[in-house]
Order: C-alpha cells, then sequence, then structure tokens
C-alpha cells in the first residue's frame, strides 16, 4: 500500500500585491495529508487558514500568487500548472466545500443540472446516467426527498440543504482530496452534527484524504486526526488531535482553549480568558515572534529571534522560542490557570435580594400574514394564513438574572425577543416590564419603557451609520434620553467606551475602522448608555472568533454582576448559554417545549427535542463519547405546523398516535422545571 502522502505543502508562502506592495499573507507552512487523513487547520479571523488552503489550487485572485514552497499532489507539483490542467483536478481529485454553499451553486439551474454538470465536464458521462448518478448521490448525503430536491433551484432550500447539495457535488467524482472551509458555520447545532456525521461517513467509505479548515475547536476535535493551528500567516503548532486539545504546547494554542465555554460547566463555575489585542496585520508583523505582543509568557529574546517550527516531541512540532525543558513550567501555569477557571464558585456569595419580575409575557403570539390563499376555485373565498412565528409563548424573567432562549433556525428565538423590545408587533398576549404594559409596538411606548429596555443585535454594521464617528453615536443615545447633562455627554461617552474595554480613541474612529468584536463592544456600550433595567441579546458573538467571544461574554456578565441587570441570551450556541444563563427557554417552531433552571436543563430528564439539541454539541475533547442521538428531516412550516405535538414529525421516542392528535400537557418537575411532552417523567431521557 502507498504510504506516501496525498498532499504535501512545503515552505509554502503567499502574497497578494497591493497598492502599498506586496504583502505575505502565508509564510512558511508545511503539512502532511495521508490518505483517509482528516487534518484540522484552526486560527483566529485573519490568520491565513483559507489563503493557505486556496493556494492549492490556486484560487488566490488575480493579485494573489505562491512566491515559494511546493505543494505536491499524489507527488506531482501543482505549481506552474496551466488553468486548463488545474480546472481538470477541481472538481474531479481535489474538490472544495465553501461556508456559504450559495457560492458555489448556480441561482439559476436545478440541483439536478449543477450536479449532473460536474459528471458530464470531468467524466464525459451521458447526461440519462449523469442524472442517475446525482440523484443516489444526493441519497449517499442523506438528502429527505432527493427526487423532489433534483427538480429545486438553490433558493427552495434550508441551509442545512444546501450543504449537503455541495457536499454530495464535492463527492461525485470520489476525490482524493477534499478541502472544507467553514462548512458547518452558517449551520444549526442539529444540522451540524449531521453534516459531520456525513463528512466521517464519506471518508470511511471512499478512503479520502481532508483538509478542514475552522474556528470551531469542537468541531475540529470531533472530525481530525491532526490538527494545524495557525497565526498570522504561519503554522505555530501541528501534532495529532489528542496532543492538541490534551497537551498543547504553543501560548496561543493554550490562550484558545481558555476561551472556550463548557457546555458541562455551570454559571459561575468557569471564567474565559480571552487572548488580549488582535491578530496583525500581514503587512505589519512585529518583530521576533509574531505573537509575542499578545503572549503571557513572552520573554526578551521573543521581540529580537524569530522562532521556526521544531519537534518539540516525537510528531508535536511548535513554533516558540522555549525549548521542551521549558515546557514544565509553561504547562504548570496553564494548568493552575485552567483549574482556577473551573472554581470560581468558592467565594463567599452576596446577598441576593428578594426575587422581583422585571419582564413576565402571556400567551405571546406573533403572527406574520402570508398571501392570500384561494379557497373554491377561481371565484371562490380567500383565506387569510399566518406564519407562526412565536405562538403562545408565557415566561417570566427576575431582577438580575438571565434567560437563554435555544432551539434551530426557525424556532421563533428573534421573533421573541424583537417582539419584546417593540420591533414585531403582537398579534395576542401580553408583555409586561416593570409593571407596565408595553404588548404594543414600540412607536406607541413610553420613553421611560424604551429606555429602560435596549437591545444588542447580532450583526452591529446594521445598527452603527457607517457616516458617523463612535462617540456621536453613543451621544446620541444619552442625549436622546438624557441620561446626563449635556456638557457631560463628551465624558459619559468616554466612560462608556473604558467599560467596554475600548479608550477615548476610538471616539473618534468610524464603524469601517473597527474590527466585528470592538463593534459588538461599541453596541453593548450604547445599550448600556441608558443604565437600562434589561437588555436582551439576540446572538450577539455568534459572527465573532473564539476569543473575541470570550471578551464580549464576559463583559456581559461584568455588566450584569456590577449593575443587576436583567438579561436574554438569544444563541443557538448552548455551550455559550450555559456559561452565562439562570434559566432557560427551549424553543421549536414557535413554542417553548421545555424551561427551567439551567442546570436542569442541561441535566436528564429532558425534552426529547433538547436532548437532540445537547447531543449535537461539539466538545473541544477529541475523546468525548460520541451520542447517537440525532434528528432527521426539517422544522415544518410555521404556516401549517403539525397537529398534535409539533415535534412529532422529527422525535426519536414517538411513541404513537397521541403524540400526532393531542397538544401534550406541561410536566411541572418542580423548582420551575416545566417539560411539554406525552412521555411520563419515568419514560423521559435520563
Amino acid at each position: 500500500m502507498d504510504e506516501s502522502p496525498i498532499l504535501s505543502v512545503k515552505n509554502l508562502a503567499v502574497s497578494y500585491k497591493t497598492r502599498k506592495g506586496e504583502v505575505d499573507a502565508v509564510r512558511d507552512v508545511t503539512f502532511d495529508i495521508q490518505r483517509g487523513e482528516n487534518l484540522g487547520l484552526v486560527g483566529e479571523s485573519g490568520c491565513g487558514k483559507s489563503t493557505a488552503a486556496y493556494s492549492l489550487v490556486n484560487f488566490l485572485g488575480p493579485n494573489g500568487h505562491i512566491t515559494r514552497g511546493e505543494v505536491l499532489f499524489k507527488g506531482e507539483s501543482l505549481r506552474g500548472r496551466s488553468e486548463s490542467d488545474l480546472r481538470k483536478l477541481r472538481g474531479a481529485d481535489i474538490s472544495m466545500v465553501y461556508q456559504e454553499p450559495m457560492s458555489a451553486l448556480n441561482p439559476s439551474m436545478r440541483i439536478q443540472d449543477q450536479l449532473a454538470e460536474s459528471l458530464i465536464t470531468h467524466r464525459g458521462v451521458g447526461k440519462k446516467n449523469a442524472y442517475a448518478e446525482s440523484l443516489e448521490a444526493l441519497k449517499k448525503v442523506y438528502m429527505p426527498d432527493a427526487e423532489g430536491v433534483m427538480t429545486r433551484y438553490p433558493h427552495q432550500l434550508s441551509g442545512g440543504q444546501q450543504q449537503r447539495v455541495v457536499i454530495a457535488m464535492a463527492m461525485l467524482n470520489n476525490p482524493s482530496l477534499l478541502i472544507m472551509d467553514e462548512p458547518t458555520t452558517a449551520l444549526d447545532v442539529t444540522v451540524e452534527a449531521a453534516v459531520l456525521d456525513l463528512i466521517a461517513e464519506l471518508q470511511r467509505k471512499y478512503n479520502t484524504a481532508a483538509l478542514y479548515i475552522s474556528h470551531n475547536l469542537g468541531v475540529v476535535a470531533r472530525v481530525s486526526d491532526k490538527v494545524a493551528v495557525m497565526y498570522a500567516g504561519e503554522i505555530v503548532e501541528l501534532a495529532s488531535t489528542r496532543e492538541i486539545f490534551h497537551n498543547p504546547m504553543h501560548p496561543y494554542t493554550m490562550g484558545l482553549m481558555r476561551c472556550l465555554p463548557d457546555v458541562d460547566a455551570p454559571k459561575g463555575t468557569r471564567t474565559l480568558y480571552p487572548i488580549p489585542g488582535r491578530v496583525p496585520s500581514p503587512a505589519n508583523l512585529p518583530h521576533g515572534c509574531i505573537f509575542a505582543p499578545r503572549c503571557e509568557q513572552v520573554r526578551g529574546e521573543c521581540t529580537v529571534d524569530h522562532p521556526s517550527l521544531i519537534e518539540m516531541e516525537p510528531g508535536h512540532q511548535v513554533r516558540c522560542l522555549r525549548r521542551p525543558q521549558d515546557w514544565q513550567e509553561v504547562r504548570r501555569l496553564w494548568s493552575i490557570s485552567a483549574e482556577t477557571s473551573l472554581n470560581l464558585a468558592t467565594g463567599p456569595e452576596r446577598e441576593k435580594p428578594a426575587p422581583e419580575t422585571v419582564l413576565n409575557l402571556e400567551a405571546a403570539k406573533v403572527y406574520y400574514p402570508v398571501p392570500f390563499e384561494t379557497i373554491g376555485g377561481l371565484f371562490g373565498l380567500e383565506k387569510r394564513r399566518f406564519v407562526r412565528a412565536a405562538d403562545e409563548v408565557s415566561f417570566s424573567v427576575q431582577r438580575g438574572r438571565t434567560l437563554g432562549i435555544v432551539g434551530e433556525s426557525g424556532c421563533g428565538k428573534s421573533t421573541v425577543a424583537k417582539a419584546i423590545v417593540g420591533l414585531e408587533p403582537l398579534h395576542q398576549g401580553k408583555i409586561d416590564f416593570l409593571n407596565v404594559d408595553i404588548s404594543h409596538p414600540l412607536h406607541k411606548r413610553g420613553i421611560e419603557s424604551i429606555r429602560e429596555l435596549q437591545m444588542v443585535f447580532q450583526d452591529p454594521n446594521g445598527v452603527l451609520n457607517p457616516s458617523y464617528t463612535i462617540g456621536e453615536q453613543i451621544a446620541f443615545s444619552l442625549r436622546r434620553f438624557h441620561t446626563v447633562p449635556p456638557h457631560q455627554v463628551r465624558a459619559e461617552v468616554e466612560r462608556l467606551l473604558h467599560a467596554v474595554k475600548l479608550d477615548e480613541s476610538y471616539y473618534n474612529r468610524l464603524p469601517r475602522q473597527l474590527s466585528g468584536g470592538e463593534k459588538q463592544r461599541v453596541g453593548i456600550a450604547r445599550a448600556i448608555s441608558t443604565n437600562p433595567a434589561m437588555i436582551v441579546c439576540d446572538e450577539p458573538v455568534s459572527a465573532l472568533d473564539v476569543s473575541v467571544q470570550a471578551a464580549v461574554l464576559n463583559l456581559l456578565l461584568e455588566i450584569q454582576n456590577t449593575q443587576n441587570t436583567t438579561m436574554i441570551l438569544i444563541s443557538h450556541d448552548l455551550s455559550s448559554v450555559r456559561f452565562f444563563s439562570d434559566e432557560v427557554a427551549v424553543m421549536y417552531l414557535g413554542r417553548i417545549v421545555e424551561i427551567g433552571p439551567c442546570e436542569a436543563i442541561y441535566a436528564p430528564p429532558n425534552h426529547p427535542y433538547t436532548t437532540a439539541l445537547l447531543a449535537a454539541v461539539p466538545r473541544p475533547d477529541p475523546e468525548a463519547p460520541a451520542s447517537t442521538v440525532r434528528l432527521g428531516g426539517r422544522v415544518p412550516s410555521a404556516v401549517n405546523p403539525p397537529s398534535g405535538c409539533r415535534f412529532h414529525t422529527r422525535c426519536p421516542f414517538k411513541i404513537g398516535a397521541i403524540c400526532e392528535q393531542e397538544e401534550p400537557a406541561c410536566l411541572d418537575l418542580g423548582h420551575g422545571h416545566r417539560i411539554y411532552c406525552h412521555l411520563t417523567p419515568d419514560k423521559l431521557i435520563h
């Protein structure tokens, strides 16, 4: 059996031509991938992961090119190959799966034509046989209603279905190498789990080598055999997955590990340690070790000498000036900090005031009208239909506490959040906030209610005006609500900037001059500028790197602890919700299926849907036992939800006709823990 690597990259360097000259985006990258092996490539945004991957098949654009090094595929160099030669390889022997499936799918072509095109182009298969093989490929990726999907256009598919089409397309010609660039980042945790299972199964079946790019260390731990950690264009650590997660050596890798919330650690028992600073620009790299400005273990020579990637232990390469004899002390310090982060609840507890309900929802409904449906032919009656985005949602939140709301896309989480802050009108129901009825839309609410109820949005770009400076935008909120006298506005803006770990230099900057994490901090500063009683956070960290996520979560927790602010956290990341929340509500298709204290939600017994969500969470531990609980199918239409229990069409523990015909009653398990399911408490997952 041929034991030579399917892909061998040696001393790779990639540059881009810019108006300021050539910029080295990737430098001295070396790794091998064997047949059937999966190499995970991790690091923060801007570290060069995608550039390194795209350079393998010359997807760098007109201003990018390989300046040094060698790329060997099956022992033959890919450098200097003509575009026609590379085109024959792409989609045939080397395939790619992109982060955004719509960037790889033609919106004007049916799925069957796009799949068949790959077979016809690369293998000369006849049209009839190409359609047959394409259908079989969709079935191999467990596509529901594969025949129906073949005739649809990309926009008629869900995100998970689109990604399955791209994977099927990538695997059509049984490639030797599969390059995946963040293929599950935009997917729900349940769809992500199914896609990862699929990738692993296809790799085993076809012995395909894979390069898996991700910033999600939990996903990498689950799918990879080896891991390469990149920072600012260089590989700083390369080892087996087990070694990387259980024996990290480079300070950057250790820093990434300490940024991760743990789905098994309750609120208050763990802290997160974000890496200070940010990834340097490729055009302005520091002298010596490029990680030195952010490194807790920095020494004098680190700012002078540039380290090489050397083997510290057999099979474990590290780019650091420290030598094996130094690592005992480094590991000891890392172990102490990791252990400290798990024992934060040992201090004296502050006295808690009597519970005060800040927000109370009663049977809240948010419906969106859809076009009329004609009944009885051309001149028949017209029936009004609605998307039941939120359907009889009830809960309350007490002062100083956080309610986490979780569920898949389309379950109604964000709709509930928008209804609370007045951005969506209620169809029915009632919302009480600080003993005031705020069931009406935002423009009908009193100024005091608006001041006391603020929101942090998922995308800060959508709420920051690109034409105004950061200081002006925060100042506007202060003036609008008369938070401070006019002559104190500037000083208050600077205080708020410091409160979110920014300084006064940001006052005169425009949004385009800030990173994503900095923009999100500005959004938080504006939200807390009115000293509100409640902040609603809608996916505030989903688009951020792990280090920035840790910083933002720590900031929100600090604000809550110092100001006793009540919060609602909307998220699909169950690890972040566990870190931050006191109570959790699990939503499915517009309704709450389980609600209660965080500790109860994350421990059995659970609603079957909650069980599936928890089973799908990727844990940053390659030795964590894999759960076999997976959801099939897709979320039904909210226009015509299933009768009975809305989850019965996907429930792996369905017990019979009662699930299809009757809505489940509430199972009260005590201490505020309620489950809506036909299973009796002794039959629930334990």
